[in-house]
């Protein structure tokens, strides 16, 4: 006889899930806002100005570091983030969950304290132009600028201990990220499916939440640094708050309901393995031998259920970083005529408006969940969106060599940003909540961490192809 699921008092978990999905974003969309500050030291100190009312008014004059700023730090977040996402498929069954959400959330929180007190060290923009050009060559893997790194070779020794730490400092963010979202949303993936909404809320309103901060560092005219250190530190606060959260977690009824039903449903497959008939008993060793084969098979088995889904967020992903913000961010506003609009286009036009288009997206799911998983207008609707590619590569995006000025009001930018964005978080969050519904109950957790997986392969792949995208133009 079935037992009935309690209800989700006051929505706890969903609530939970929430906070978990937020946690798991702010600080790297905190880190992604701070770019204003890190480029700025990039700078000759003769142009630094550290007013977040600074305009790129010399944006001809940047430096290679500063015009590839967005593409470099993209690429270096989600290429770690696509191997420990992979990782944690392995980590799954060696590695507790426990221990992998709070062990994440804890060595993220410790990495951005020591992050918040570095930006109070004052450090002269030569040492500084050295690890950043270190980090890109390790990082990139191109041949730059030799002179300028042999006339900067005599900080590099003195810069060495502080550039190492800025690499550890992105692969720790990035790593343990990757092993949080895939154990959140491996978590999310037994329970129903609406519980993976969540999740994908919370990080939407992530970037919501650093855009705005954005603006309101810009309109007090806050100095870049102090900025910076408040972002670091409020991201410190919700890494904190979403700890609590985690720890709260196991004492929900409703959750603790799901946790042992997975439980049951994996010790009653467990006896099929091994059959005992007639008094005769397996080997022990051959069925030691099996286990890996079985696991493997089972893998497999999964992915072949859930394949197309997790090629369509994949796709979804792809599109969505090649192009923002590596183009976007480089767009020009036609209307501003050096008023204060030309100071807020960017942050207001593309980062806000990109990120709460994108978080009502993710959030309608909660609501609508249309089309249906086996509904092919799902799939054409996500390959639809590689049109936005060439739209906004035909905005008046600055500088560009090849491609002409098609759409140069702000509207069409406007426009396209919000389509652009909502489509992204809607269709990513149905994958995300149709994956590991398409599976056993007991396959479900597996299901979520090979859609994390398949994620983060996007973003790695978007990454990538925004250099291409970009030159392009």
């Amino acid at each position: 006889m079935a037992v009935s699921s309690p209800r989700d008092k006051y929505s706890a978990v969903w609530l939970i899930f929430f906070m978990l999905g937020l946690g798991t974003l702010l600080p790297w969309n905190f880190f992604m806002t701070a770019t204003m500050y890190f480029t700025s030291r990039l700078k000759d100190s003769s142009l630094v100005d550290s007013s977040a009312n600074q305009t790129e008014a010399a944006g001809e004059h940047r430096s290679v570091l500063e015009a590839k700023f967005n593409n470099v730090m993209t690429l270096c977040a989600m290429l770690p983030l696509l191997l420990c996402t992979c990782l944690n498929s392995f980590l799954l069954s060696l590695v507790p969950q426990r221990v992998r959400v709070m062990g994440s959330l804890l060595v993220i929180m410790f990495v951005f304290i020591v992050t918040a007190i570095i930006v109070k060290i004052p450090m002269e923009p030569l040492p500084f132009f050295s690890v950043t050009m270190v980090k890109i060559v390790i990082i990139n893997c191109e041949s730059v600028c030799l002179s300028v790194l042999l006339m900067t070779f005599s900080c590099l020794f003195v810069c060495l201990a502080v550039c190492l730490f800025i690499c550890l400092f992105v692969c720790l963010l990035t790593a343990f990220g990757a092993i949080l979202q895939g154990s959140l949303f491996g978590m999310a993936g037994l329970l129903p499916a609406s519980y993976t909404t969540p999740i994908m809320s919370g990080q939407g309103l992530a970037g919501s939440f650093a855009a705005f901060a954005m603006i309101c560092a810009i309109t007090s005219g806050s100095e870049l640094r102090d900025a910076a250190f408040g972002y670091f530190i409020t991201a410190c606060a919700v890494i904190f708050l979403s700890a609590l959260s985690y720890i709260l977690l196991p004492k929900m009824e409703f959750f603790q309901f799901y946790q042992e039903k997975n439980r049951r449903q994996r010790s009653n497959e467990e006896p099929n393995s091994i059959s005992l008939m007639n008094g005769e008993s397996t080997d022990a060793a051959d069925a030691a031998a099996e286990q890996p084969k079985q696991q493997n098979v089972s893998m497999m088995r999964i992915f072949k259920k859930i394949w197309l889904l997790a090629l369509l967020v994949c796709f979804t992903f792809t599109v969505t970083i090649g192009t923002f913000p590596a183009i976007t961010a480089d767009t020009k506003s036609t209307l501003a005529d050096g008023g204060s609009w030309e100071l807020y286009f960017i942050p207001v036009s593309c980062f806000l408006l990109f990120n709460l288009c994108d978080w009502g997206g993710r959030s309608l799911t909660a609501f609508c969940m249309w089309p249906g998983k086996d509904s092919a207008i799902l799939p054409v609707s996500i390959v639809c969106r590689v049109v936005f590619v060439p739209l906004f590569m035909l905005c008046n995006v600055q500088p560009r060599l090849h491609l002409p000025i098609f759409f140069h009001h702000d509207g069409f930018f406007i426009v396209f940003m919000i389509l652009f964005a909502f489509s992204n978080g809607y269709l990513a969050s149905l994958c995300m909540c149709y994956g590991p519904k398409n599976v056993l109950p007991h396959e479900a957790e597996t299901a979520g961490s090979i859609m994390a997986f398949f994620l983060s392969l996007g973003l790695a792949l978007g990454a990538a192809i925004s250099f291409i995208f970009r030159a392009l133009v």
